[in-house]
């Protein structure tokens, strides 16, 4: 559906306008199907994205910092997630042996397991294939990388 019927709306000053309202629309509409596969694994999409780096890292620790650099969502507080998700059982915590001040973060095998069976339910490709072929997501994807530069 065309974005002007989705927000009943037709008034863009120009198609600059209508893009940046429309990456922001398809932003919330991805969000919500995302955090409906994350709602019955009691997970939010920051938490599953920590998990996912802790994954990567594997078996190498990762810290807080580390974590933040390679976060979506720049604006989380990657303190406070990795303490949520510590106390789920989903990450340990250990003080560095070098350095006393920094704390190393990784998955364990909860957070693995969990990983795992959410690995099919976060798989976007049917969401995208319904609407979009492979070609045209390639596309996007780069035209996505030229607008932010």
């Amino acid at each position: 559906m065309r974005l002007e019927e989705e927000i009943s709306s037709h008034k863009f000053s120009s198609n600059y306008h209508r893009a940046t309202v429309n990456i922001l629309y398809t932003y919330g509409w991805l969000t919500n199907v995302l955090r409906q596969r994350l709602d019955n694994h009691d997970i939010t999409l920051q938490q599953y994205n920590i998990l996912r780096i802790l994954r990567g890292q594997f078996p190498n620790p990762a810290t807080v910092n580390l974590l933040r650099e390679r976060m979506l969502d720049k604006m989380s507080d990657a303190s406070r997630i990795v303490e949520r998700l510590y106390k789920k059982g989903l990450l340990s915590r250990f003080t560095n042996e070098k350095d006393r001040r920094a704390v190393d973060i990784f998955i364990t095998q909860k957070g693995l397991d969990l990983l795992k069976e959410l690995d099919q339910e976060m798989d976007m490709d049917e969401v995208l294939k319904e609407n979009i072929n492979g070609e045209e997501a390639g596309l996007l994807s780069d035209l996505l990388d030229k607008f932010r530069g």
